[in-house]
């Protein structure tokens, strides 16, 4: 099924008679959902982009590219950075700004900017009844109760199938500079990304891999410059700057986990606490992508440690199996979060129609 418009997609929802799997562009699903496949790639087009409030409302099956581009026309950007995952996960395919959403895709910038649902405004959706909801709105003060927006970012469409988002945009600055610091051990080199976060230079990325620490500072040509200066006395080891699209270049590494595309190997997402970030990869083993200052982790490990990645980040953080066969792809719940989690399924999607088996 492809619908074009809102009410064909409702219309499809509401008459199913067996579970849907809710696919926008295919690029980045995870977990085990079966059914019938409803792409959202037919909802496409921006239906209201006003540069001057930094407010973008569009079609949720409309292209990540073409929601790009069109920012690009005018300076602008998404803030959060979306993560373009097919080289790593070995896909085809076109990623959705509603597929975006649906899985809250966050990259560097996070520790700066927030991650997508920060920068979600409003949304509307139809969810496992066939019903037309609608929540937020398309500026930032928009108070009307239930905060659906935040619990539809991130929800990979187990609660509705996305029509629209409405974004907060950002501007894209004068300047970016890189500083990549060398010489130091994954301990060392996490503790200056974090000294980095700590400090008043508003950092917009904090990263590490191959043995090399990344610092971003974004803004003003003058003011990057004081900041490049700053952070270069407070970090320490042996610094190079790296500037404009060289720079950028870094972070698209970093943002789409490109170090680890073509490699053999599991390869795991673990949200932790940044201190714990290095003791959890030398208990492991693996090779690891910092990002976010140590609270994320890209891990490429041999298959089946599955049992041993839940005990090395257990009490702090969790774990996802991004790529990889065998074994449960998110993490277990909590017994409080568990029923919660039923509950709004039961509440949004009553017959258990959309993308059943996602989790587990």
């Amino acid at each position: 099924m492809r619908p074009v418009t809102e009410a064909e997609l409702a219309e499809a929802v509401a008459g199913v008679a067996g579970p849907l799997l809710v696919r926008g562009g295919g690029t980045r699903t995870l977990g085990h959902a079966v059914g019938e496949v409803l792409e959202t790639g037919g909802l496409f087009g921006v239906e209201l982009y006003e540069p001057g409030a930094l407010t973008l409302v569009v079609r949720a099956g409309t292209p990540l590219s073409e929601v790009e581009r069109v920012l690009a026309g005018e300076r602008q950007r998404l803030a959060f950075e979306p993560p373009d995952l097919r080289g790593l996960l070995g896909r085809e395919g076109v990623s959705t700004i509603g597929g975006v959403v649906a899985a809250n895709a966050s990259g560097p910038r996070r520790v700066q900017a927030g991650a997508c649902r920060d920068a979600t405004l409003g949304v509307r959706f139809v969810d496992g009844s066939g019903t037309v909801v609608k929540n937020g709105g398309r500026v930032m003060k928009n108070v009307t109760g239930y905060d659906l927006v935040k619990l539809l970012a991130g929800s990979r469409g187990v609660l509705g199938v996305l029509s629209e988002v409405s974004l907060k945009v950002q501007a894209v600055p004068d300047a970016e500079a890189t500083l990549v610091v060398e010489g130091l051990g994954d301990e060392a080199g996490l503790a200056a990304l974090r000294a980095g976060l700590k400090s008043p230079h508003d950092i917009s990325g904090a990263a590490r891999h191959s043995g090399r620490s990344l610092i971003r500072v974004e803004g003003m040509m003058g003011s990057v410059a004081y900041r490049v200066g700053r952070l270069r006395a407070l970090v320490g080891g042996d610094v190079t700057v790296v500037e404009g699209e060289a720079s950028a270049v870094l972070w698209r590494e970093v943002r789409d986990v490109a170090p680890f595309a073509g490699k053999q190997g599991d390869v795991w997402r673990l949200a932790c606490l940044p201190t714990a970030a290095a003791e959890i990869v030398a208990r492991l083993e693996g090779e690891a992508i910092w990002d976010w200052g140590g609270g994320l982790i890209w891990l490429l490990a041999e298959p089946g440690r599955g049992s041993e990645v839940a005990a090395a980040v257990a009490g702090r953080g969790h774990a996802t199996l991004v790529r990889g066969e065998g074994g449960p792809v998110f993490p277990p719940e909590a017994t409080e979060v568990a029923a919660l989690v039923a509950g709004l399924k039961a509440k949004f999607d009553p017959r258990s129609v959309l993308n059943r088996g996602m989790v587990g």
